[in-house]
């Protein structure tokens, strides 16, 4: 049979004509597809504008009340992460300031401190901090414990220093080991540009998932499936391709918005170069867009794929790996994971583009990717059958 190309580029066109009339049409793609995946990106990335929190609540129940622990608690107050807002009469009251959300932790210096520290009896100090909070538990947990090492250690150095010691003496034996920390790729440890970076490609994954599926249930919604199946004149494919095409343009042109606004405009550090950047966003898109259309072909009800796609839009950022490892996930859980282009989205970027490393390193994740673009074809004989057949059910 002979496959007259002009002509299925043509209805392909077609398609995608209506499509744009309907887009225009129905607010809620505009919504969907433009407001709020632009409100996502500029709200996620200014609200962690400052890179780490800062000037987080603190308390302090200082029974000892000395001039030492008082030096203990401006030192405290003077980093950048911690700042003193309230001074407690005992412990019970500093605990019931942490569980009405007042501060996020407190230290206690019991009374006598001052005393057993300069004796070299090894005081107790003792810090509390709420984990609700996981980022301000754990840098308010380094703040706290830095600050319980440094109080011994400048009672050392004084005494030290009293019998005769020098400098470096002193400091070879208070420090003997010199860490040099080096972070790489984010040696500002800037929570933005890891939170960002993944958060926001996962959302507009999501909007992605859902649009999807929606577009094609509502066709059986308001009976127009046989208008599209007419102009496409019966080829499910030139359907499914002139359709979403307009779709995938707007969605890439938001993906790629997005890029710029965080890797060209707030400066996100990209080893990889924008070459990688283009190919990653084209083939996350795709692949989100061939998910979606292959759920619809799976079950053809406009709330069954929605519920389902929105499901796995969730579940992305639990399974990506961002936030914990997936290989220290269950067996099971690892291997659903690889069924997420969230997932692979998130491997390409940190080997290629973030650490810089060749195309080769992440093969597997590419192929995936293609693998699940390729996944409508599986099920291009159901979804011909139900725009032909089907009737809608709510």
């Amino acid at each position: 049979m002979k496959v007259d190309i002009f002509d299925t580029i043509k209805r392909v066109l077609n398609v995608a004509r209506r499509e744009c009339g309907i887009l225009v049409m129905n607010p809620i793609y505009a919504s969907c597809m433009v407001v709020f995946p632009l409100l996502v990106v500029f709200f996620f990335t200014d609200i962690m504008h400052e890179g780490q929190p800062q000037e987080m609540p603190i308390g302090v129940v200082d029974l000892d009340n000395t001039s030492t622990t008082r030096a203990l608690v401006r030192k405290l107050d003077g980093f950048q992460t911690s700042h003193v807002v309230g001074y407690y009469n005992n412990v019970e009251e500093a605990r019931r300031a942490i569980q009405r959300n007042k501060i996020y932790a407190f230290m206690y210096f019991p009374k006598g401190t001052t005393d057993e520290l300069l004796a070299s009896r090894q005081p107790k100090i003792s810090f509390y901090y709420s984990g609700t909070s996981l980022t301000a538990g754990a840098l308010l947990f380094r703040d706290l414990k830095t600050m319980s090492v440094l109080g011994s250690a400048a009672v050392g150095q004084a005494t030290m220093r009293a019998k005769g010691f020098s400098d470096t003496q002193i400091q070879a034996f208070m420090q003997p080991i010199v860490v040099d920390l080096h972070p790489l790729n984010n040696p500002w440890i800037n929570y933005n540009m890891y939170l960002s970076t993944m958060l926001i490609p996962g959302i507009l994954l999501l909007f992605i998932f859902l649009i999807t599926p929606y577009s094609i249930g509502t066709e059986l919604k308001f009976k127009t499936n046989k208008e599209l199946m007419r102009i496409s004149k019966g080829d499910i494919l030139v359907a499914m391709v002139g359709k979403f095409l307009p779709q995938f343009f707007i969605f890439l042109t938001i993906m790629y918005i997005y890029m710029w606004y965080v890797f060209g405009h707030l400066g996100f550090p990209h080893s990889g170069g924008a070459g990688r950047l283009i190919a990653l966003g084209f083939l996350s898109v795709l692949a989100s867009q061939s998910f979606g259309i292959f759920v619809f072909g799976l079950m053809p009800s406009l709330r069954m794929s929605m519920s389902l796609c929105s499901l796995w839009g969730v579940l992305s950022f639990t399974t990506g790996g961002f936030t914990f490892p997936v290989f220290a996930m269950d067996g099971a859980i690892e291997a659903i994971a690889q069924l997420f282009p969230l997932r692979h989205y998130y491997m390409i970027y940190q080997k290629c583009i973030f650490n810089g490393y060749p195309l080769h390193i992440a093969w597997f994740n590419i192929m995936a990717l293609g693998i699940l673009i390729a996944l409508p074809f599986f099920v291009l004989g159901k979804l011909r059958k139900a725009l032909t057949e089907y009737v809608y059910i709510p």
